[in-house]
């Protein structure tokens, strides 16, 4: 008995791949099947071809079949950064890192928007029909979902790596108890796989070599990065920040990435910090 999504696993003795042909031969309980071809993205059949170990397991999602493989890349030595991108984490900004990129934005905020309208038409219906388009629908946002944080992910490593700096982000474990959100934004946060994020942050930067750090998330959009001063007074509204010593001004998103910033490099003064060797008695 297999359950229908169930992944049926090979070994290299039930599986073989002819990479040149691009073909596989699978064997099955009517016999062993040869020339099946297969296809991929140019980088994920380089890495296939190079670092493919272990067992490949096949499975049939939507009504295609996916042979998924085993690999393992080596991991390059991560380099001495001369500093560290903050990366700040938000609701409007998904990511806004301490140079003053913002990712992403009104697109995105418009494509969310429209699909809880869809969810909300498709749930007062309550029809079967309804029920297997709202399960479909929902895979169509996690796919979207996850494509996003790729790309945000990929661009900020790019840029990390280029200017030989490192990565540094705000830990969000309990975000849902210390952040406070107007009623409609709970369900932004909710539905946002905001951890899936730096998750893909994290395994960017260490494919690339970059190094990679969490920091506390404390007080990083109430601190004045120039002077230290921390009160909710200086962020007057969600977009906006204001310190009200020295006067220090501009978007709340970008002061919280620095500080964010400003905390990796205390942070890694400790993480490299030789261990003193035990004493001779």
């Amino acid at each position: 008995m297999f359950r229908p999504e169930a992944a049926q696993p090979f070994d290299d003795r039930c599986l073989s791949w002819q990479h040149d042909a691009r073909t596989v031969s699978i064997w099955t309980v009517d016999g062993r099947m040869k020339g099946i071809r297969y296809t991929g993205h140019t980088d994920q059949l380089k890495t296939l071809a190079t670092h493919r170990k272990g067992e490949s397991d096949l499975v049939q999602r939507g009504g295609k079949w996916f042979l998924i493989a085993t690999c393992e890349v080596p991991e390059p030595e991560a380099y001495q950064p001369v500093d560290w991108i903050g990366v700040d984490r938000g609701i409007v900004n998904l990511a806004t890192t301490s140079d003053g990129t913002n990712h992403q934005g009104r697109s995105l905020s418009r494509y969310r928007r429209w699909q809880a309208r869809k969810r909300a038409e498709l749930q007062t219906k309550r029809t079967r029909s309804a029920t297997r388009r709202l399960a479909r629908r929902a895979q169509q946002e996690k796919r979207h979902a996850t494509h996003v944080n790729h790309r945000i992910s990929k661009e900020i490593v790019s840029v990390a790596q280029r200017t030989g700096r490192g990565i540094a982000v705000e830990e969000l474990d309990g975000i849902h108890e210390r952040v406070r959100l107007r009623h409609d934004q709970r369900g932004t946060l909710s539905s946002w796989p905001f951890h899936q994020l730096g998750a893909h942050l994290a395994y960017k930067a260490r494919q690339a070599g970059v190094p990679f750090l969490e920091v506390d998330a404390a007080y990083t959009s109430q601190r004045c990065p120039r002077c230290g001063h921390t009160e909710r007074a200086n962020r007057p509204t969600r977009d906006h920040f204001c310190c009200r010593r020295c006067g220090l001004a501009g978007p709340a998103d970008v002061v919280a990435g620095v500080n964010v910033r400003d905390r990796a490099r205390s942070a890694w003064v400790f993480v490299t910090m030789p261990v003193p060797s035990a004493a001779q008695p």
